[in-house]
């Protein structure tokens, strides 16, 4: 899904993107609620950038990408934390492109998300280029999701992925 957000674009670089797990929602632009197998998976467009929600079997998991008030530390690399007998893993990484392939890239990220039955996209006012998308999927028991966050005045483009699953050795639902 595809969607105009209709407000200011704030988060404006990639810089001030901050990671936080176990967030209370946070008021959203634009939401897409699916189904994955036995799990809930509320993915959540932010002014700020992105929230995903997952709830499986009386556990649940908050992940927030966004430039949060008051926080100054840099996105992660990479997180790997558990959480009773799930695990969760986190990675980012930015990419800094040309102007030309950066446009390239962003309108090739659009299509693949707004026609995917998993996937939500919403494009800021000012850029065509300037988006966060998200696309979700179920596999082998785990519910993993992948990230952009678009930043065309930078030609920088965040990328994350995620996945949070039952931890080794532990039953697969």
């Amino acid at each position: 899904m595809l969607t105009s957000l209709q407000t200011a674009y704030s988060d404006t670089r990639a810089a001030d993107l901050a990671w936080t797990l176990g967030r209370e929602p946070l008021p959203a632009l634009a939401v897409l609620d699916l189904q994955l197998g036995g799990a809930k998976v509320q993915m959540r467009l932010l002014g700020a950038s992105h929230q995903v929600l997952l709830e499986e079997e009386r556990r649940t998991c908050s992940e927030t990408v966004a430039c949060l008030p008051g926080s100054s530390a840099p996105l992660p690399l990479g997180v790997a934390e558990r959480m009773g007998d799930w695990e969760y893993e986190f990675a980012a990484r930015v990419e800094t492109l040309s102007e030309g392939s950066f446009a390239g890239r962003a309108q090739e990220l659009l299509a693949l998300v707004a026609d995917h039955p998993h996937g939500l996209a919403g494009t800021f006012p000012g850029s065509p280029y300037a988006f966060t998308a998200m696309l979700a999927q179920r596999t082998r028991g785990q519910v993993h999701w992948r990230t952009w966050h678009a930043y065309p005045q930078e030609g920088q483009l965040v990328v994350t992925r995620t996945r949070v699953g039952a931890r080794t050795g532990a039953p697969v639902s």
